[in-house]
């Protein structure tokens, strides 16, 4: 087996049994991945130095092929209910497939970090077919210094062979794309898939599972500091803004996706970001836009024009685009990935029903209504012409990725917003003045000014009312913000169709909380939404 690049020699990917007649590649830097990635025909150099790579039919993650192994470790912890489960034997046979198949395969190597603090760390070994999703994952986690290397003992291994296809009979699998994992032996195996970020969700997944029983409550949220050591944290789903809003000139970014809140306060779990980058422009998102224009960055399933341009604007082949980059590739990015206890808590959700304010105070036990919840909307269909909203509740905001029942980080979130005294807001990215189709999008401007004035503590002097069927209170006036806005109700012309559109999701909040009812204590349960008659 020929090995090249800067590793630990005791420690090579033959521990695991994974041997190959072709090359392994450890810890290949950029500029060679680039290389070995253009060569081998995975990847296209773009105009502005970028590598672009397409992923064919799996163009986003597959939820609905991914297992975990159901072990006597496991049985009890992993909400079985969200978790779809795979026999210890059924994952052997994989693994052993997965072995076989690597055999006369060139492999790529990255010996990375999930965590930024030392002491919650999770140093995982990343082994890909392909060269562009080396650079892909090099870009997102931590990178070790060089000296570590050498030193490198993995906890974590993920194998991603995009060529491999899984056997439902065989493997216990649903098609023949898999996603395996094993949450006690720390392995991860990903098949049939070229779509690089189920490798992050992989170790974030791993570490949603193992950091509770530290104490740490881990989150699918994007985060950052003021200059006064202010930290806030952003929970939201796809789409609903968590990386366009935590990236704010005048604020150190802490990181777009995923965090942990420990005894010492926040962290990030990666060390880089994957950006959204449909309809991405200078003007709207400087600081996301040059990371596309600048060698080292991958571009995921963006069009080129001829002359190898990326087109932000064209769709045709997802609209799930994206770009993924170091951290440090954001000028005002914190170098050690760490900040202090949160004071503020943001919510988001991007409501297509129009039927939220654009910011609204909750009670710890709203927060944790809403954040068992996951709510937001998405307008199904759009391409056809449909323009009814649909709801989509994601329990923790991150359901894919929580291999723990939802009340274990419930209940790790309300003990830490009680001990540090952090202030939650649900902050509505959607629709205002009537639902998709009728209303317009929330506008930018005042989502960032009520933003401000929350994070600086202004807000908090504002005078607020009380929502009639949330319960949650509302501002009624905020410098700079036009206060029509506020009130949802008043910007809908016709006002019984307000109401009968609030009846309905305060409606879909109920019977989606229905299966948490028995885990939540009665202050929970009295802060879900309540249908009042609403005045004209």
């Amino acid at each position: 087996m020929s090995e090249v690049g800067k590793r630990n020699s005791a420690c090579a990917i033959d521990r695991i049994g994974l041997k190959t007649t072709g090359t392994v590649h450890y810890n290949f830097g950029a500029a060679a991945l680039y290389e070995d990635a253009i060569r081998r025909g995975e990847a296209r150099l773009t105009a502005g130095g970028a590598l672009l790579a397409e992923t064919g039919q799996h163009t986003g993650r597959s939820p609905k092929d991914k297992f975990v192994v159901r072990d006597g470790a496991t049985e009890a912890h992993v909400w079985w209910d969200n978790n779809k489960a795979i026999s210890p034997a059924q994952f052997e046979t994989l693994f052993a497939d997965f072995l076989v198949h690597a055999a006369d395969k060139d492999l790529y190597v990255q010996d990375l970090v999930g965590g930024a603090y030392a002491d919650l760390k999770l140093p995982t070994r990343v082994i890909t077919e392909f060269a562009w999703h080396s650079l892909f994952i090099r870009n997102l986690l931590i990178r070790p210094q060089a000296a570590e290397l050498e030193q490198f003992v993995p906890e974590m291994t993920i194998i991603d062979l995009p060529s491999f296809r899984a056997d439902p009979a065989r493997h216990g699998s649903r098609t023949e794309t898999v996603i395996a994992v094993d949450l006690t032996r720390k392995i991860v195996l990903i098949g049939g898939t070229s779509y690089a970020g189920e490798m992050k969700k992989s170790v974030f997944t791993m570490l949603n599972y193992l950091l509770p029983e530290k104490g740490v409550m881990p989150m699918h949220c994007s985060a950052n500091e003021g200059p006064a050591g202010d930290a806030a944290i952003f929970f939201g789903l796809s789409g609903t803004g968590k990386t366009t809003l935590s990236a704010d000139p005048s604020r150190t970014l802490i990181g777009d996706d995923e965090h942990g809140w420990g005894p010492h306060g926040i962290f990030n779990f990666e060390g880089g970001c994957y950006a959204k980058t449909i309809r991405l422009s200078a003007e709207a998102e400087p600081e996301i836009f040059a990371t596309t224009q600048r060698f080292g960055t991958v571009l995921e399933n963006v069009v080129l024009d001829a002359d190898r341009v990326p087109d932000f604007n064209d769709g045709r082949l997802t609209e799930n685009t994206r770009c993924a980059y170091p951290l440090d590739f954001i000028p005002n990015a914190s170098k050690s990935g760490r900040a202090s206890h949160p004071k503020n808590i943001i919510m988001l959700t991007a409501d297509a029903f129009g039927v939220m304010p654009p910011i609204a105070r909750l009670t710890p036990a709203q927060a944790m209504y809403h954040f068992l919840s996951g709510y937001t909307a998405k307008v199904a269909g759009t391409e056809k012409g449909v323009t009814e909203p649909e709801a989509t509740f994601s329990t923790c905001f991150g359901a894919p990725f929580m291999p723990r029942h939802p009340k274990e980080y419930g209940n790790l979130l309300r003990e830490l917003i009680a001990r540090h005294g952090a202030d939650c807001w649900l902050v509505n990215t959607g629709w205002t003045g009537g639902a998709y189709g009728t209303g317009k999008r929330m506008p930018i401007k005042a989502t960032r000014a009520l933003l401000a004035a929350a994070l600086d503590g202004s807000l908090k002097a504002a005078g607020f009312r009380t929502d009639a069927n949330f319960g949650f209170e509302v501002p009624v006036a905020v410098p700079g913000v036009d206060s029509a806005i506020l009130d949802p109700r008043s910007t809908w012309a016709d006002k019984a169709a307000y109401d009968r559109q609030a009846a309905r999701l305060v409606g879909m909040f109920a019977v989606n909380f229905e299966k948490f009812e028995s885990h939540v204590d009665a202050v929970v349960l009295g802060a879900a939404p309540r249908l009042q008659e609403a005045a004209e």
